[in-house]
């Protein structure tokens, strides 16, 4: 057995979405251009929100340092409402082709999605063995959290309105890049703290070896999920192809 498996090593679980609960094909050809396509129309229309205008903000600041460090990003003009708008689709796009991990981002199509979701046009994707694993990690009195680049609005979407259910009442907390970057020890120590848990007590999934790398150094155990695609052998990380495997 892996000692990751331990009842008494383990208390919190804290997972991955992308490539780990859910397809990446289901973020990449579903959800990205669900936001690519509805982006125009939610600018326009909640241009003079604040929650917007904090995005904007802060997407100006990213937009600058993108410049700054010679990475030609599309341009950016505020002389009117509709050239705002304009720089702020193309550049929205732009980050997103880059598959850029930028909390300004990642809340906007969280919102977008939502309204998807809503509307019953969205159906957050996850692998079979999800459910099944949340209802055994909950009756051992396992916590389970998320922890993924895309916003906790959207991360709760996902689960609430996925193919299995609604899986929202399995989940304790959600965790995005508001924390800190997925490749950092520090945030994983900062959501140790949030959840007044010792770091070697919880266990983190993820299938970006980054990532298992920056929870190691907090102190975590860590698995690395490997679903669909060929995963050479590790020694730095427990390997598994299921949640089957993980307190079984």
């Amino acid at each position: 057995m892996n000692p990751a498996q331990s009842d008494t090593e383990a208390r919190v679980l804290l997972l991955d979405i992308e490539g780990t609960t859910t397809s990446a094909d289901f973020v990449f050809q579903v959800l990205f251009p669900f936001a690519r396509g509805n982006l125009k129309d939610f600018i326009g229309e909640t241009l003079s929100s604040d929650e917007l205008r904090a995005e904007i903000h802060l997407l100006r600041r990213e937009h600058r340092q993108d410049a700054e460090a010679g990475l030609n990003p599309t341009s950016w003009d505020e002389q009117s409402d509709d050239s705002l708008i304009d720089s702020l689709v193309a550049y929205l796009g732009w980050l997103m082709e880059r598959d850029r991990k930028s909390t300004p981002l990642k809340s906007i199509q969280g919102r977008i999605w939502e309204a998807g979701y809503l509307a019953g046009r969205l159906k957050g994707h996850v692998y079979p063995d999800v459910l099944p694993a949340f209802d055994r990690w909950r009756r051992r009195r396992k916590t389970i959290c998320i922890f993924s680049s895309g916003s906790a609005l959207a991360q709760r979407l996902l689960f609430q309105y996925s193919t299995a259910g609604d899986l929202t009442p399995y989940i304790e907390r959600y965790f995005d890049t508001r924390i800190g970057s997925k490749k950092e020890s520090q945030s994983y120590g900062r959501i140790a703290a949030e959840l007044g848990c010792n770091p070697p007590d919880m266990l983190f999934i993820s299938d970006v070896r980054e990532e298992l790398d920056a929870a190691r150094q907090a102190g975590m155990k860590t698995a690395l999920c490997v679903r669909e695609q060929t995963e050479p052998v590790t020694l730095a990380h427990w390997v598994i192809r299921t949640f089957d495997e993980v307190f079984p």
